[in-house]
């Protein structure tokens, strides 16, 4: 069959969606040395944003602000980097409607209600066109005959899925991935290479998980005996990730000792992360780096923790809480906290408090 046709098929895209292709795959010159170029006008339109500058200046290609150069487009959606606004080589810069240039700017400028949502949005579409998503199943990789995959499944070698598990349509298992027993992941999924699903986990649809991720692993569940040895609590229960979840590289998230260790609807978690047994975080909450939650603590919805934070067990962690990196949260919070330090405080407190704590070996002796 003709590429072209087996590419209708597949993307059906329409001439909007071709033109973002075009703009932003790497550039390879052809043999005629044609690039297509996109006009900062059809940008705006497809934004629904407005130009300030040559409406007819065309870019062929993406670039941070501060590297940016003729022909590239970049944007500016954090004030720290405005400066790179007036220096930039950048022919076209996307710009939130609320900043108002205070000096020149050489550029041509697309303003969109929110800068960074405008990018995310082309980066996005960006990313799902060059996918180009695989299909089919190796055959290095073993699948029960018990197991139900849907259409559109990729599988790659040395994957391996267990019986009973049921795989949706248009999943994306890379090489190396280990599915146990009656797993249940819902469609569109991608699960990166040398993940391990314990048997019986749940995966919502539209979720990714990347590299190393290891779900439904054990929780640390032991019983201190009368000679001081500990033993094994059996950990029967599972894990449940709900639709729209990415899970970072290498993060560990434990099944539940009974019944379930939940992440809902819309939960993001960096790399390196562990998720103790029946932990429940709650729906559009983000988690940075280095963090971990305790056993059967509660995080609510629309929080953001930061890096390397602690959160100790069997607590609740209030909805909108914010809590700053390396801090350690030991008991439960309020709505829409902000917190910082260990144990966490108020992040007003903490600055006063650390203020004076800088300054205690030049206080020393006057305070007696």
């Amino acid at each position: 069959m003709h590429v072209t046709h087996i590419t209708r098929q597949r993307y059906k895209l329409s001439q909007h969606y071709q033109i973002f292709l075009y703009l932003f795959l790497p550039l390879r010159p052809n043999k005629h040395n044609d690039i297509m170029n996109l006009s900062a006008k059809t940008l705006a339109e497809h934004l629904s944003g407005k130009v300030i500058g040559d409406p007819e200046m065309e870019v062929s290609g993406v670039a941070r602000i501060e590297h940016g150069k003729p022909g590239q487009l970049c944007f500016l959606a954090n004030p720290k980097y405005e400066h790179y606004l007036y220096t930039t080589k950048a022919s076209v810069v996307l710009i939130s409607n609320a900043l108002i240039p205070a000096k020149e700017v050489s550029a041509t400028l697309i303003c969109v209600e929110d800068a960074y949502q405008g990018i995310a949005s082309l980066l996005d579409l960006y990313n799902t066109l060059k996918a180009q998503q695989k299909r089919g199943r190796s055959f290095r990789a073993t699948i029960s005959w018990r197991a139900t995959l849907g259409k559109g499944v990729y599988v790659g070698p040395f994957s391996s899925i267990g019986k009973g598990s049921v795989v949706g349509d248009n999943v994306q298992i890379y090489p190396g991935v280990h599915i146990g027993e009656q797993v249940k992941i819902g469609a569109n999924t991608t699960i990166y290479p040398n993940v391990t699903i314990y048997p019986g986990s749940i995966i919502g649809v539209h979720c990714t998980i990347h590299a190393g991720a290891v779900i439904g692993s054990d929780g640390f569940g032991f019983a201190p005996t009368p000679d001081g040895s500990y033993k094994k609590i059996p950990q029967i229960g599972n894990v449940v990730i709900e639709d729209y979840t990415e899970i970072g590289a290498n993060t560990v998230i434990d099944r539940a000792t009974m019944g379930s260790t939940i992440l809902r609807k819309g939960v993001k978690l960096d790399n390196l992360i562990q998720i103790a047994h029946n932990v429940e975080v709650g729906e559009n909450t983000v988690i940075a780096a280095q963090s971990g939650v305790a056993g059967s603590s509660k995080v609510g919805k629309n929080c953001q923790i930061g890096g390397q934070v602690g959160i100790t067990g069997h607590i609740v962690v209030a909805d909108g809480t914010k809590v700053g990196a390396q801090s350690g949260v030991s008991g439960h919070t309020k709505p829409n906290a902000i917190l910082m330090g260990t144990p966490a405080i108020d992040y007003r407190t903490y600055y006063k408090a650390y203020a004076l704590f800088k300054r205690l070996p030049e206080q020393k002796d006057v305070v007696k």
